[in-house]
Parts: structure tokens; C-alpha cells; sequence
């Protein structure tokens, strides 16, 4: 999976761009999903993805440096994870409506120097604005915690943007909570810094 700009990015209540011209308002819950992402999706997730990483870094990067984030970057980088995907429980969701990727979220073994080998890292979320508000950000959530629980992780972590406070909300109305830990990342090769927390949720026991 791509890590260069990964965080827990805005999902059902924080704004993204980059509809599809068809779309045409949220699709009814019937026809919403969440599947594993296949190398067709990897278009939309790009889509998707820089469209909600520019608006979540709007604030910490200059525009030059947020033009960096283009639909067929994110795209080729999924397509190489895909086609050659690492070790342990990595995973890219996809959520959709109808046929239609609206969203996705990326999982995988927590990198942190100090976290337990039962933790799983949520890398990425994101959901399309124009789908927003039916649940899809928290179908994603969902799905993300039943697959690294099926791997036997017992902890949940992501780093969210100290400045993303939607995206912060949204996951705390979940069940995470932050640790204390921080981190500055170096988010653009002219050395651009942004700050990160860390929320954590235990995953052991289904959410009553």
C-alpha cells in the first residue's frame, strides 16, 4: 500500500471532490457496499483519494505542493500493491455504490516502533462527497475492523491531521481515542512538515 501521504482522511462527514459527472446524489443504502478493491478500481480510488488529500492538506501545504497529488500517482501506486501486495494483513477496500467506487480504506500492520504485533493501522479512508452521509464512511470502518479482527489484531490505530478535526470527530464518535502520541511528517519533497495524532481503539470484541 502506499504510505508517501497516508492518513485517516474525511469520510462520511468531511468534504472531498471529484464526482463522477454521472453521479447524481447519494444512491439508496440497497445498492451500497463494501467489497476488496480489484486492479480495475484503482482509477476511482485515485480519484478519490487525491481529490480528499488535497482538501485535507489544504491548509498545511502550499498549492504548488498539493498539486502533487494526482489521480494517476495515488492510481499506480495501489496498481503496484495490488499486483504485488506485501506481507500480512494489507488490505484496500472499496466502498461502492452500485457499480460506482465511491470510497475506500486501506489497512495494514501497524508500523509504529512502539506498537504491540496485535495492532492494525487504518492507513487511509476516504469517501466521495457526493456520497456522503449514508453510511459509507462507516461501512468502510466497519469492514476494516471485521477484517484485521478475522487476522487476530486486538487494536485499531490511525494518525489523523492534528488540523483535520472532521475526520478526528468522526472517529472518535467511533470508538477511538487519542494516545497521547504524535508525529511530524515530511508530506512534500520541499520538506513541508504536518502534525499527526494517534487514535487507538481496542477491536477485540464486536461493537455492541
Amino acid at each position: 500500500m502506499p504510505h508517501d501521504h497516508s492518513h485517516t482522511s474525511p469520510a462520511d462527514d468531511a468534504p472531498a471532490h471529484d464526482a463522477p459527472s454521472h453521479t447524481h446524489g447519494p444512491r439508496p443504502l440497497a445498492d451500497a457496499s463494501v467489497r476488496l478493491a480489484r486492479e480495475t478500481d484503482v482509477p476511482a480510488v485515485g480519484l478519490v483519494q487525491s481529490a480528499v488529500w488535497r482538501e485535507a492538506y489544504a491548509g498545511v501545504l502550499p498549492a504548488q505542493a498539493l498539486e502533487a497529488f494526482e489521480p494517476q500517482a495515488f492510481a499506480a501506486g495501489w496498481r503496484r500493491s495490488l499486483a504485488a501486495p506485501p506481507a500480512g494483513i494489507y488490505r484496500l477496500l472499496a466502498a461502492c455504490a452500485g457499480d460506482q467506487v465511491v470510497g475506500f480504506a486501506a489497512i495494514g500492520p501497524s508500523q509504529d516502533p512502539d506498537a504491540s504485533p496485535t495492532t492494525g493501522e487504518l492507513t487511509a479512508l476516504g469517501v466521495h462527497p457526493q456520497a456522503r452521509r449514508v453510511g459509507h464512511g462507516s461501512r468502510l470502518l466497519n469492514a476494516a475492523v471485521d477484517t484485521l479482527r478475522g487476522a487476530d489484531a486486538e487494536y485499531l490505530s490511525a494518525w489523523v491531521l492534528v488540523t483535520d478535526e472532521t475526520t478526528r470527530a468522526f472517529l472518535t464518535q467511533a470508538g477511538l481515542r487519542p494516545d497521547g502520541a504524535f508525529r511530524d511528517r515530511v508530506v512534500s519533497p520541499d520538506g513541508d512538515v504536518a502534525r499527526e495524532v494517534r487514535l487507538v481503539a481496542a477491536i477485540t470484541q464486536p461493537p455492541a
